[in-house]
């Protein structure tokens, strides 16, 4: 029997969320005595693959077909419930993300198995299988027993610490997996793909500085990505900026936009209205710069400054470069 970690791909190397989840599987394999199995969907090289094995992995399931090279939750669930038939895995684990949650909801029809969202801790296996996961946006945490002979579980993003005493320097073996494929899968077709032109993603981003409508117009901008720049870091925005079309769309984050959870979330200019506190809230530490002193982002942040980000961001920049 083996638990099986389901990994997302990006441009042929394995997300940063998805080794999160490889490290949650082998741990979870070591308490119930399996081996971690990882299943890979998409165009990848066997090396990138092979780094699963770094993070606890013994064996690699790789699903190359070119239908598949495109997300398709449909197709995905079908592969992972036959990768789970195939492994006799009786525990599923999964990223936290749109294709995830997709994915963990049609597996679990497909093999009549238990679901939980939103994981943040390993499960407690002693004569019942309880897992712990964030529920009100994360402002409360839920212990869920789980009876299902299969369980599903997805993890949520930066949640679970990898020790570096947990990355070994060991390679999985990487196996071809042929799923068989159902036309009824493939009634929508992917035609063109749009990426984003930004640098880095800001779901996978470790530090992220973000703008609101304190930054007083897209033209006032600037200070804001160079402090990005220096600290190697994805830029972001509140709704309201995105609704003015100071910045891309794809930046807004907010509960009705991309959730984050970095390392560290440096919030510029922003109040922090509810909406977007639901979206950054699994962030490690927020820092927040605002000149009123009554901003409601204050009660959340780890860090906070009170003055002009006119002023303050060009001395921080200035210190990451020294750095």
């Amino acid at each position: 029997m083996s638990v099986l970690i389901y990994v997302e791909l990006d441009n042929g190397s394995i997300k940063k969320t998805s080794l999160e989840a490889v490290a949650y599987g082998a741990k979870v394999a070591e308490k119930t005595g399996d081996k971690a199995v990882v299943l890979a969907i998409g165009q990848a090289a066997s090396s990138a693959l092979e780094l699963a094995g770094n993070y606890g992995a013994s064996k690699v399931l790789h699903a190359s077909d070119e239908k598949l090279t495109h997300e398709n939750s449909l197709a995905y669930a079908d592969a992972l419930a036959q990768a789970a038939g195939q492994e006799s895995s009786k525990i599923i684990i999964l990223s936290k993300s749109g294709l995830g949650d997709a994915m963990a909801a049609r597996a679990a029809a497909k093999l009549k198995a238990g679901v939980v969202s939103g994981v943040t801790a390993l499960p407690e296996i002693n004569g019942s299988f309880t897992v712990t996961r964030g529920i009100f946006t994360g402002k409360a945490f839920a212990t869920t027993e789980m009876k299902s002979d299969v369980k599903i579980l997805v993890v949520k993003k930066n949640v679970i610490e990898i020790d570096e005493n947990d990355v070994a320097s060991a390679n999985a073996v990487v196996e071809p997996f042929t799923p068989q494929l159902r036309d009824a899968d493939f009634q929508a077709s992917v035609v063109n793909v749009e990426k984003a032109s930004s640098e880095l993603s800001l779901t996978e981003a470790q530090v992220i500085v973000s703008g609101g409508r304190g930054m007083k117009g897209p033209e006032h901008w600037q200070p804001l990505l160079d402090l990005a720049k220096a600290l190697g870091a994805a830029t972001g925005c509140s709704k309201p900026v995105s609704d003015l079309d100071w910045r891309p769309h794809h930046e807004h984050i907010g509960q009705t936009g991309i959730k984050v959870a970095p390392n560290l979330y440096i919030a510029c200019g922003i109040s922090g209205a509810i909406q977007h506190l639901a979206g950054v809230n699994g962030s490690k530490c927020i820092v927040v710069i605002n000149k009123d002193p009554e901003a409601p982002f204050f009660k959340a942040a780890d860090y906070g400054i009170i003055g002009d980000v006119f002023e303050i961001l060009p001395k921080l920049t200035e210190a990451a470069k020294k750095l």
